[in-house]
């Protein structure tokens, strides 16, 4: 133990555990940080080699016996069902269900949703009712067969704190100064920093900061292996990682048809893993996170306001030197498409990943530091009370070149240092200095690489600067682009030379240069449903009849459907042949078709069954899809009507499409694994008349 740890057991006793036993420990399990470390609190509080030894061995059979991983689901339950009662840790969920007018447990691993629960258990550990507890939680049978649930909690005990005192916290922080208290945050997450410069410090505590400062908007890109997913996935319960995939306003936002706040309202700080993979089809969902990054509120039917920081992670594959000195390339080259000028420039820092170490052992640290859970809730306390922005406003003086939101993420980036690093007070003034010149660089990042993009000067004041507390006014800069010519005087096209040589040029090739230029925009302005009609007909949306002959191919619900649904928000179609798998897989299929078009919010399917039709079966199916077009935000509503006989597909815009054999107009395959078996459009065909008009109301 070194004078820190002395110093910080003695402040926190009971609050710090050593970080080498973590490390050992984890490489062998999956099993969040915080409990790891409450069982390491438990069974580890010594100095003693052989105590230590025997505690990580009491820890390892703990975890053996009692947690529950996910695939092992079934075998917990019959494993209670068996010896009547067995202790678990697990993350535990107590909901209010109004048409049982009950509260019922609901266990993570144990995979049961239907427990009961006695009043005193959510009643003296109110996060069970908020968002869930880790727990070590005794599951006991029920034997009764006239109660209507199999497990009941009998005992349960708090892994994670059900109470924190902030003031206690911030009583505590006032016996070590600013270098000390650094050290300690540092210690807590697993790092040494007498291994780290002042500057990477900072980098570190950079990445803390949307778990403090709510709505801060903060992106990091960089070489893989430096650990940046890390602070979002193990360090806090309050934090969700998105990783990859398609990133939705239902999930994301707001679930209309649900009536259901998305990730941002459950969530301190929602992270973007591998944000260059991120896949935003619906325009709508860019145009929510704008006005959500802006000003942490956004309009769907309802006004909605949450809190939620938003962290954007991913990576760099070209070196940082190429990229600043190059004419053609930025430093968010790697983020999608969709994300333009308007949502760079709500980000409130860029952190340089390239600067941070990558993940090694000479970088992990031996010593005490906070148990990860009780430091995740200091910060969330202050994610969700403590406001710094005034007292950081009347301090900080800005140059004349820091515009609006410049400023606003100026003094966001302070806020969250002097949360994280000064919790019970105030930094003098050349640590207030520090951290302002901090937060200038992390913006400038971000205005340099607009300016670079864009083709006039609208974000041409780069030279961000900060008044000292003695008065002396410093332009900072970027480490990595200060010298490069690329970025600090990134070269424009002129538009007016443009303008000149089109009006030089004669009236045809004028007309030819229009038609290149829409033909541009057309195809640009492309939305999911971009899917091309591989058939022989015309994809415009007129007026159609044609003949599907027996054995044509090149006929797919998209080719038939998408031209038409442009605008639309409902579809209705009549199909009394939606009864045996096949019919339902097409069925699946179409709707997959439907929802090409980004605008559709509902498909009303009318449909009839006869006396073979295993109704059950069916019903249990079109409710699995039901619940996957929710999550989409796309509202099912299924009618059954015995009397039905035509087919037929009605399109809200007006459009009416009458398939004659409905949507069972494909041959069986001869062989399920064969061309055709999976793409529709290559599979060959029944004869069936098509007709496609307009209603004429």
């Amino acid at each position: 133990m070194d004078k820190l740890d002395n110093k910080v057991t003695s402040a926190f006793e009971g609050k710090v555990v050593r970080k080498d036993l973590l490390h050992r420990i984890k490489k062998g399990t999956n099993v969040p940080t915080f409990v790891l470390e409450f069982l390491l609190a438990r069974y580890c509080a010594s100095d003693e080699p052989e105590e230590i030894q025997a505690g990580m061995e009491a820890v390892l059979e703990t975890l053996n016996d009692n947690y529950v991983r996910p695939n092992e689901a079934n075998a917990a339950q019959s494993r209670v069902a068996t010896k009547g009662r067995h202790r678990f840790i697990d993350k535990v969920h107590v909901n209010y269900v109004e048409k049982d007018r009950r509260h019922w447990a609901a266990l993570e691993n144990f995979d049961s949703r239907r427990v009961a629960i006695g009043e005193k258990f959510y009643r003296d550990n109110e996060r069970l009712l908020q968002g869930g507890l880790w727990a070590e939680v005794t599951i006991a049978y029920n034997d009764i067969e006239e109660d209507d649930y199999a497990f009941f909690v009998e005992e349960l005990r708090p892994i994670q704190l059900s109470r924190f005192d902030f003031e206690r916290y911030c009583e505590s922080s006032q016996d070590f100064d600013r270098d000390e208290w650094l050290d300690v945050i540092l210690r807590s997450v697993g790092l040494e920093p007498r291994e780290l410069s002042q500057r990477v410090k900072f980098h570190f505590i950079a990445r803390l900061a949307p778990l403090v400062e709510s709505n801060f908007n903060f992106i990091e890109l960089g070489p893989r292996g430096t650990g940046k997913s890390y602070f979002y996935s193990e360090f806090t319960p309050y934090s969700t990682l998105i990783s990859g995939g398609q990133a939705t306003k239902a999930t994301l936002f707001y679930n209309v048809q649900r009536r259901k706040i998305g990730l941002v309202g459950f969530w301190d700080t929602v992270a973007f893993d591998e944000v260059g993979g991120i896949k935003i089809k619906d325009p709508d969902t860019i145009q929510i996170m704008k006005d959500f990054m802006a000003n942490g509120r956004f309009s769907r039917g309802v006004e909605v306001i949450a809190q939620a920081s938003m962290a954007y992670v991913g990576n760099l594959d070209l070196s940082v030197e190429q990229i600043v000195n190059s004419e053609v390339h930025d430093l968010f080259q790697p983020l999608p498409k969709e994300f333009d000028l308007a949502i760079q420039d709500r980000f409130a820092c860029y952190l340089p990943g390239w600067e941070l170490p990558k993940n090694s052992s000479e970088f992990l640290t031996d010593h005490y530091g906070f148990i990860t859970d009780y430091l995740a809730e200091a910060f969330h306390y202050q994610f969700k009370h403590t406001n710094r922005y005034e007292e950081v406003s009347s301090r900080i003086r800005l140059g004349d070149a820091v515009e609006g939101r410049d400023e606003k993420g100026i003094k966001k980036m302070v806020c969250a240092f002097l949360k994280i690093l000064h919790p019970h007070g105030r930094p003098n003034d050349a640590e207030f200095d520090e951290y302002v010149a901090y937060a200038v660089e992390q913006r400038r990042r971000i205005k340099e690489q607009m300016n670079k993009r864009k083709t006039d000067d609208e974000f041409a004041l780069i030279n961000l600067s900060y008044y000292r507390s003695d008065g002396q006014e410093v332009v900072v800069y970027c480490p990595e682009s200060k010298d490069a010519l690329a970025t600090q005087e990134p070269s424009r096209r002129n538009i007016h030379t443009e303008a000149e040589e089109y009006e030089s040029l004669k009236p045809e090739r004028q007309l030819e240069v229009e038609n290149e230029n829409a033909s541009a925009g057309e195809k640009s302005g492309e939305d999911r449903g971009s899917v091309q009609a591989d058939t022989a007909n015309d994809s415009a949306a007129v007026e159609k009849h044609f003949t599907i002959q027996y054995g044509d191919t090149g006929y797919s619900y998209e080719s038939i459907l998408l031209p038409y649904l442009k605008g639309a928000r409902r579809v209705e179609i009549d199909d009394p042949y939606i009864r045996v798998n096949h019919q339902v897989h097409n069925f699946v299929r179409f709707c997959e078709a439907v929802l090409k078009a980004p605008t559709i919010r509902s498909i009303v399917l009318t449909t009839s069954y006869d006396a073979e039709t295993k109704i059950k079966e069916i019903s249990e199916k079109l409710d699995e899809l039901k619940q996957s077009l929710l999550e989409l935000d796309v509202e099912l509503k299924v009618h059954v009507n015995e009397n039905l006989h035509d087919r037929e597909i009605r399109i809200d815009n007006g459009w009416i499409i009458k398939i004659g054999r409905g949507l069972d107009f494909y041959q069986k395959p001869d062989l399920w694994y064969g061309i055709g078996s999976h793409d529709l459009s290559m599979r060959p065909c029944l004869e069936t008349k098509v007709d496609i008009y307009q209603n004429d109301g």
